[in-house]
């Protein structure tokens, strides 16, 4: 073979091999990162162990996966950053699908998809949520969510205090320094059963826009993983299908998440 049909050849194999799909990741172990300040889907309870829905859901997907997980607490504000420098691999945090969020990252199937709703003091007598109705009206949410797009979208007359965690913004109406707060409704029914039964309602239930709350809640993965969201979107459907989400969504909730 004479020198430039060596060196055609050698260009021809550095080419076949760049153009060659890379091979699929072998996923023995996976990190999850989660926020841990979320009952009752996630949250760190008096001796620094994470539980909640989404932890034993979590449990569950990497049994049916085969895999080792771990879990790693994360700061809400913080999750896709952490996410995308590989702190972890995969976000389980109740997060919702948005157009906004898709531009960093990718989401598997939504595994649940639940109202949005204000809750107030008990001393308040209106039902009426609307955006004239709430002018003036101090309304706290927890920052970098769907729920504080929302009301900065839709309540600009009001004043929207938003807070690192949905507990610091509950436990401020509790102490009577908002009027009102938006979340989700079934995080909020937690506190309504707990801390808040004493001082707080609900008002009434949102109707979402889907640009800004999104199509349901999924699990976020860095954009290059399509293999763990292929395994993740088979465990996620598995698990509906032989019963383990309804299991595990019946030890915390009397009525279907999704």
């Amino acid at each position: 073979m004479s020198g430039f049909a060596k060196r055609l050849a050698i260009v021809a194999l550095t080419l076949a091999a760049a153009l060659a799909p890379a091979m699929a990741k072998e996923w023995k172990t996976i990190r999850i990162g989660t926020e841990g300040a979320y009952p009752p889907f996630n949250n760190l309870n008096s001796k620094g162990e994470l539980e909640g829905f989404e932890i034993d859901y979590a449990k569950a997907l990497c049994a049916k996966m085969k895999v080792e997980c771990s879990f790693v607490a994360q700061d809400w504000d913080g999750i896709i950053p952490a996410l995308l420098s590989n702190k972890f691999d995969v976000i389980i945090a109740s997060m919702s699908i948005t157009d906004e969020r898709k531009k960093k990252v990718d989401f598997t199937d939504p595994y649940y998809d639940t109202p949005a709703s204000f809750i107030a003091p008990k001393s308040t007598t209106s039902n009426d949520i609307s955006p004239a109705a709430l002018k003036g009206k101090l309304i706290g949410a927890q920052g970098s969510t769907t729920h504080s797009n929302f009301l900065e979208k839709t309540y600009k007359d009001s004043q929207i205090k938003l807070y690192q965690t949905q507990d610091e913004a509950n436990l401020d109406l509790l102490n009577g320094r908002l009027d009102y707060v938006e979340a989700d409704k079934v995080v909020l029914s937690d506190f309504l059963k707990a801390k808040g039964k004493d001082c707080c309602r609900f008002v009434a239930d949102v109707v979402k826009d889907r640009s800004l709350f999104g199509n349901g809640v999924g699990m976020a993965v860095r954009k290059e993983d399509t293999d763990l969201k292929a395994m993740l979107n088979k465990a996620i459907a598995d698990a509906q299908a032989d019963g383990t989400f309804k299991k595990i969504q019946d030890q915390y909730f009397d009525f279907n998440i999704f």
